[in-house]
């Protein structure tokens, strides 16, 4: 600081004046402030102003002289007194700076744009939930995005992000009962809120629904679920026959985007979940019919796909493998078969290209595409081989326990005879298994015939339809894009963590699986976006970068004692500002806070 003399002549008139002026650096370079103005009067003789300047700068930073200095006082008293929570400036113990309270925020910050994009704070409280159980679910549903947890450990997991920093709210208090609460609030409101979503994701990202494929998977409980009649033995396809499950059928649109899904028993057969399926479909789409549904070879039988028809929808399926050896001779031909390159999907870049050959052939009002692929005849093999050995397997076990005589009922026999041909029905339609109750004799023998068919059909599947406007080409693509479903089931039940279930009442097992499809709507939103903008990446990935933008708080002390503590983002660097610019939103995290301690 120093001080410095003005003269200014108004009229003819000279005015002069004294000003404590401060030199600071800006971006256009140094520059000069007035402190305040010290009267027309020089304070001092000129030559004591420097010293002057530097004793009234110790005393606005509250240092204290051993000896009164009445001038300075005097002076002192002239500068506009501000109050310490309004000053930006303040003069601080450089060695006494701390940080405090880090917590991670990137993650949690995309996921709570992207529920306020999808304007689901108003669709939950539209359908009947109050702001306190909104928020409640925001929370539970941002969890199974960013890092699921159990509802138990939900409220110390949100204490240790800057998720109330950023939604504004102090979760110190949340219990998790609270949250099991919310879920039971939850549960009667699940399909409105469905069909509202799936309204303003057709709107927002303008989504056709032209095309809709449906498919199945099992998740599996902990505990025996005595309590939950859904949960059943069933087909694992997680592989874990010993626990009991529910199944989840998922609807989805070509892009990603789920439409409906319903929760099953445990032991459900596909073919039998597709009507309540398609119900549930009219009751949450704004158009009924007019759509092709895929869904693969599990609902593949004539009922279902009458089921489909007369719905109003038209139908693109994998047919049974059984159908496919009908026509083995034209699988045989040489000619008539298109090449067609398939490129790796936007959902799985992992992918290497490969290429398939494809036919077309007509059987009434149905048009059938055959499929050769070499990378899938490797496959095939592979699997018909484990599966081959597995049946040697078991047949060799129960010959053995019919030879000493540990098995004699020869209903019991035949039942287990049964039960090994339902296990391995891939394999076993090309064995000849017999046990003569007459003579005990039990024997297995290959049909070469079969196995010889099967062999050649290795790599081959086909489709039916009945859109006769399509190209082959057009309708084998629809159908690849199951793989959609594997990568959204791949999603719910990895980053998302919908298994294994701990819950063991009805109502919130199907609420947990409803809130891992609310995240999943979260995740394809985010996916989306990046597409949109040519990127390929998941969420998993943007998420692991986003970890190091964090919410910290600041705390200065002062040269007079005291402590400013101020909240605030850290700057984003540069992966986040392009996350941020991709999905269209603001780089600040929250809005500072200011406190005096």
């Amino acid at each position: 600081m120093y001080i410095k003399k003005t003269t200014k002549k108004v009229k003819g008139k000279t005015y002069i004046n004294h000003l404590l002026v401060e030199s600071i650096a800006t971006e256009k370079g140094p520059r000069h402030r007035i402190i305040c103005s010290l009267g027309s009067l020089a304070p001092a003789p000129k030559e004591e102003w420097l010293s002057l300047s530097h004793r009234m700068q110790q005393a606005l930073a509250g240092q204290t002289s051993l000896m009164e200095d009445v001038v300075t006082n005097k002076l002192v008293d002239k500068v506009p007194k501000l109050k310490d929570s309004e000053s930006e400036v303040i003069t601080i113990e450089t060695n006494q700076v701390q940080v405090q309270e880090v917590r991670e925020a990137g993650p949690t910050y995309v996921g709570h744009q992207m529920w306020k994009q999808l304007d689901l704070e108003r669709i939950l409280q539209e359908a009947g939930l109050s702001q306190a159980a909104a928020q409640l679910t925001e929370v539970m549903v941002i969890n199974r995005l960013v890092d699921p947890v159990s509802k138990h450990a939900t409220p110390d997991w949100v204490n240790r992000t800057a998720l109330g920093d950023i939604v504004g709210k102090d979760f110190s208090e949340l219990s998790d009962d609270a949250l099991y609460r919310n879920l039971d609030q939850l549960h009667p409101r699940r399909d409105e809120i469905e069909k509202q979503l799936a309204a303003q994701e057709r709107n927002l990202f303008n989504l056709e629904e032209s095309i809709l494929l449906y498919d199945l998977t099992s998740t599996y409980f902990e505990g025996q679920c005595g309590s939950n009649p859904k949960a059943k033995r069933g087909y694992s396809r997680d592989h874990r026959p010993d626990c009991k499950q529910v199944v989840v059928g998922l609807v989805i649109d070509a892009d990603g985007f789920p439409k409906a899904h319903e929760v099953f028993e445990g032991n459900r057969s596909d073919t039998t979940t597709l009507d309540p399926m398609l119900a549930a479909l009219e009751k949450r789409l704004a158009k009924k019919g007019g759509a092709t549904v895929v869904v693969d070879r599990g609902m593949a039988s004539a009922a279902n796909l009458q089921q489909i028809q007369q719905k109003g929808y038209h139908y693109i399926v994998a047919a049974r493998q059984s159908e496919r050896m009908e026509h083995w001779q034209e699988y045989e031909q040489q000619e008539g078969w298109q090449q067609i390159l398939r490129q790796p999907s936007a959902v799985n870049r992992s992918q290497k290209k490969s290429s398939v050959l494809i036919k077309k052939s007509l059987s009434g009002q149905q048009v059938h595409i055959l499929c050769k692929s070499e990378g899938r005849k490797e496959k095939d093999r592979a699997i018909r081989q484990l599966h081959e050995k597995r049946l040697l397997s078991d047949l060799g076990k129960l010959a053995g326990r019919i030879e000493n005589r540990q098995l004699i009922n020869p209903s019991k026999i035949h039942q287990s005879i049964g039960r090994i041909r339902e296990r391995y029905p891939l394999v076993a339609r090309y064995y000849e298994i017999s046990y003569d109750s007459q003579t005990a004799a039990f024997s297995f023998q290959e049909n070469a015939d079969k196995k010889q068919t099967a062999n050649k059909l290795d790599g081959t599947y086909m489709i039916k339809t009945d859109r006769l406007d399509m190209s082959e080409e057009e309708i084998w693509r629809t159908y690849i894009l199951l793989t959609r479903m594997e990568a959204a089931f791949r999603s719910m039940k990895s980053p998302l963590m919908e298994r294994p279930i701990f819950h063991q009442l009805e109502r919130r097992v199907e609420t947990h699986i409803f809130l891992c499809v609310l995240a999943y709507h979260l995740l394809v939103c985010i996916e989306k976006m990046f597409l949109d903008s040519g990127i390929h990446t998941s969420w998993q990935t943007v998420r692991d970068q986003l970890r190091t933008h964090q919410v910290v708080s600041v705390l200065l002390k002062t040269v007079n004692g005291r402590i400013l503590k101020i909240r605030q983002g850290t700057t984003p660097e540069t992966i986040h500002k392009e996350i941020y610019k991709t999905l269209r939103i603001p780089e600040t995290v929250m809005t500072p806070s200011k406190s005096w301690l």
